[in-house]
């Protein structure tokens, strides 16, 4: 064990979300695909006191920051800047807590990409190869992969790319496409021979299986997807393409290439906790979250990105880890979560709808925060996590589960615990001499209902932990209504008061499983709820009072002419 653990007794966490490419804004489908899971799960580490460090940035290389170079009239270069600082604020505004958000295109990394790409060289793993690749004889150049697009070989999805099917998440080389085209020019492509190089992944691949075979913690759909593919065979992979936005490649012969964008990217994890150590003054501190063993490397993706966390990745950082150094952590979960669609009101009927950012049909992070409290969208989209399926996003549930279930539920028991309490009882809720058999029934329950929130979110299952968190809400409000302190306020003013005092530890209990989901409406609570925010099943001692100050309303309602309006919205995109 390090000193770092012994010394201090806490698990020690990398967390990582998939890098998004800095060439358009934020939709709700990245949020629930990697940031949200990921943010509400540190922030739990973090309330237990682990030592965790949550790492993001956004992808500045590959095509589409060219494609949207091009279609711009920009350079790549003022493309990324803008979308990072755009993209920056909006996770911020939502409350993505990183602890340090960087980005590809810096020194920093083109350095590190080069040094892993020396280090897999010098194992024996890159080799240089002549290739087949489309080219556009219009265009006069070679087109890579994400100029291409076609049919899908496998599942026959016709707006499939040249390197990936974001329908069915099939590999294959853009000249298999069916009726390849050039997504610039709508042109025809022809296969013609270029050189590149390949890292090999097929000499991984007894240890990949062995070390996958492992991970009995991994989600069935991961693990079984990645032993599938290990066993159908692995082959070569291409690291680079005739691309002259990217990382460079220190190679004679390759200077009118780079790097391709999925080596690079998630080496981008790497060069953000080296920022975020330098940014510390403790420039070496990386290496703890990198190169110790008892770190936990969590990555949070989407489910198409799949093969990059859990074949490739760690494939480059097995090979990396030879060369003398400390070796690198494998992945010790890959929390791939699946996809989510549109809930769209076309011609008065409700449908689900794949979404479509070429055709604006999305639901843009930066214009839903203009119109709802951060609060409110987290709520919901954490309700509806696709941890297991896909999953339909629709403003009419999220009207229902916030006024029912955030206010409803966790909103109202809250505010009637602190109203009843200034109302009546001077906003002062003294500890009893003795806690009633009713309130240590409820805080019996209120362990059992933690210990399963708590089981749940270390699962990487957040979506699961609020219906757990919901439980608790449920719970109290029983607890308060079997209680009725309207009653016993006149008859029992004591036994009233130690009522409140049982609600008001309940009331911490909830804001303690809640910070993580909505982090400003328990920030906002701290400021007129005098009394421990914690576990039940930590509070060895009870305090003295709990004591409520000026309290108001936590959340507001949503109301159905918003609800209208946005979904007007959505309709138009998908009609026009």
């Amino acid at each position: 064990m390090s000193e770092r653990v012994a010394r201090d007794g806490r698990e020690r966490y990398l967390v990582t979300s998939a890098l998004p490419y800095a060439n358009g804004p934020l939709h709700i489908g990245h949020m629930a695909g990697a940031y949200l899971p990921a943010d509400v799960y540190v922030r739990y580490l973090r309330m237990r006191g682990e030592d965790v460090v949550f790492v993001g940035g956004t992808d500045e290389h590959g095509v589409p920051i060219t494609l949207t170079a091009e279609r711009e009239g920009k350079e790549p270069q003022e493309v990324v800047d803008y979308w990072y600082a755009h993209m920056k604020e909006t996770f911020s505004r939502f409350g993505i807590s990183f602890d340090n958000f960087s980005r590809t295109s810096t020194p920093l990394h083109a350095r590190n990409t080069q040094i892993f790409y020396e280090k897999l060289k010098e194992g024996g793993y890159i080799s240089e190869a002549e290739s087949k690749q489309m080219y556009s004889p219009t265009e006069g150049r070679f087109l890579p992969d994400r100029y291409v697009e076609g049919t899908c070989p496998v599942c026959g999805y016709k707006e499939a790319r040249g390197d990936q099917c974001d329908n069915c998440g099939s590999w294959y080389e853009a000249y298999e496409l069916i009726e390849p085209h050039s997504k610039i020019t709508g042109g025809p492509v022809e296969v013609r021979e270029t050189t590149h190089l390949y890292l090999d992944l097929p000499k991984f691949s007894d240890r990949l299986q062995e070390w996958v075979g492992r991970q009995d913690h991994w989600r069935d759909s991961v693990r079984n997807f990645v032993l599938g593919m290990i066993g159908g065979g692995l082959e070569r992979r291409p690291i680079t393409r005739d691309i002259t936005w990217g990382v460079p490649i220190p190679e004679p012969g390759f200077e009118d290439k780079r790097f391709y964008v999925w080596f690079d990217a998630p080496i981008g994890y790497v060069s953000s906790t080296m920022e975020w150590a330098e940014n510390a003054a403790d420039p070496d501190r990386w290496r703890a979250y990198w190169q110790e063993p008892e770190t936990k490397l969590i990555h949070f993706i989407g489910k198409d990105n799949t093969v990059f966390h859990a074949v490739v990745w760690p494939a480059m950082l097995m090979g990396a880890s030879e060369s003398g150094e400390e070796p690198f952590v494998l992945p010790h979960d890959v929390l791939a979560n699946e996809f989510m669609n549109l809930e769209v009101v076309v011609n008065g009927e409700r449908r689900p709808m794949q979404m479509s950012t070429s055709r604006n049909l999305a639901v843009w992070l930066h214009e839903a925060l203009d119109d709802f409290p951060a609060d409110l969208l987290r709520f919901y989209l954490a309700s509806i996590l696709p941890e297991t399926a896909d999953v339909n996003f629709s403003w009419r549930e999220l009207q229902e589960r916030v006024n029912s279930d955030l206010i409803g539920t966790l909103g109202n028991y809250v505010n009637r615990t602190l109203s009843f309490l200034e109302r009546y009882f001077d906003g002062e809720a003294l500890r009893p001499e003795e806690i009633s058999a009713d309130a240590k029934e409820v805080f019996a329950d209120f362990k059992e209902i933690e210990a399963r929130y708590e089981a749940r979110m270390l699962a990487g299952r957040p979506r699961d932990a609020l219906g757990e968190l919901l439980a608790m809400g449920r719970r109290a409000n029983r607890f308060f209504d079997a209680e009725a302190p309207w009653k016993s306020r006149k008859e029992n003013p004591e036994a009233a008061r130690a009522t409140l005092y049982a609600c008001s530890v309940l009331l911490g209990s909830i804001a303690y499983h809640a910070a993580p989901y909505v982090p400003e409406a328990v920030e906002r609570l701290e400021k007129f709820f005098g009394g421990t925010i914690a576990r039940v099943s930590d509070l060895e001692k009870l305090p003295d009072a709990y004591r409520a100050n000026n309290a108001k309303p936590l959340f507001r309602r949503v109301e159905d002419s918003e609800v209208e309006a946005a979904e007007r919205r959505l309709s138009a995109a998908a009609e026009g």
